[in-house]
């Protein structure tokens, strides 16, 4: 069984119908898990009720909790999110546990065994964090898959932290309108191809994934291409979705899948997440044989 670890924020997302486990990277490590990898996340909560809900939740999920560490002081982190026409839009809270993950023993030894090690850029906002994941990122053997997912929200846009994260990584994830940022951001003009083969370059990227919404996907590695057109669903709520689509990426990379194949199935179960409310739903058995 492969290992995956996540690392980075995990909060709750105060849904208009309730509240919601999220965090791009709690989302990732449960889809990871469900699609049989032995996946587990290094994050912070708060010694709050808050907290304690998203140790207790984790527990339901099956996620092991040895990598979550307890902030004596900071509160567990929290988005309020208002959605239009099934699209997000959040509010992100500041001063919060997962702004304190520590790169302590626990997590290094996580990281060490780790065949693939996934980061972000919003969990970087705050130096201690930043430092925390670097240290991580590092800690991951040789060989094993170091993915950063960029998750560009305003205000927490940070051209050092995502050419550092870039650097530091060999998979790249990001969206169609994160992949115009970064264009502009590093002077990188022409089609999406033209772009993503020059990043790919520029930073010794061995995977790039550009998500587009219901446009599917493109997927490029090792000079290899592949394009899928998305699966068309009824859309309860896009949250997560990224996620999903990650979680599968990686799974199907460490099965040494074909390309059209990891592309196929990561449309297919970033489509089904869409059809659910929240980050971390349950993937239904007819699902997970398809795999």
């Amino acid at each position: 069984m492969n290992r995956v670890l996540a690392v980075g924020e995990v909060l709750w997302d105060l849904l208009p119908g309730g509240k919601q486990l999220g965090g791009a990277p709690g989302n990732f490590a449960y889809q990871c898990r469900s699609l049989g990898a032995d996946a587990r996340l290094v994050t912070r909560v708060g010694d709050d009720d808050l907290g304690r809900e998203v140790l207790d939740r984790f527990r339901a999920l099956d996620l092991p909790t040895d990598g979550v560490e307890i902030d004596p002081t900071a509160p567990t982190g929290t988005v309020s999110v208002e959605l239009n026409d099934g699209q997000p839009r959040y509010t992100i809270h500041e001063n919060v546990a997962w702004d304190r993950i520590e790169a302590d023993a626990t997590a290094l030894r996580l990281a060490a065994e780790t065949d693939a090690i996934c980061f972000g850029s919003l969990a970087q906002r705050s130096p201690v964090s930043r430092e925390a994941i670097a240290r991580l990122v590092a800690a991951a053997k040789p060989g094993a898959l170091r993915i950063f997912d960029v998750n560009l929200r305003p205000p927490f846009i940070d051209r050092e932290v995502i050419e550092s994260s870039m650097e530091r990584a060999n998979v790249l994830k990001l969206n169609d309108d994160e992949l115009a940022m970064l264009a502009e951001m590093f002077g990188l003009a022409g089609e999406p191809r033209e772009v993503v083969a020059a990043l790919a370059g520029r930073f010794g990227l061995d995977v790039v994934a550009v998500t587009r919404g219901t446009a599917g996907s493109l997927l490029f590695r090792d000079g290899e291409w592949s394009e899928h057109e998305g699966v068309a669903v009824a859309v309860v709520d896009t949250i997560g979705a990224g996620d999903a689509f990650t979680a599968a990426m990686t799974t199907g990379l460490l099965a040494g899948l074909p390309l059209d194949a990891i592309n196929r199935w990561a449309n297919t179960v970033a489509a089904f997440v869409c059809t659910q409310p929240g980050g971390t739903p349950a993937l239904p058995a007819s699902l997970l044989a398809g795999l």
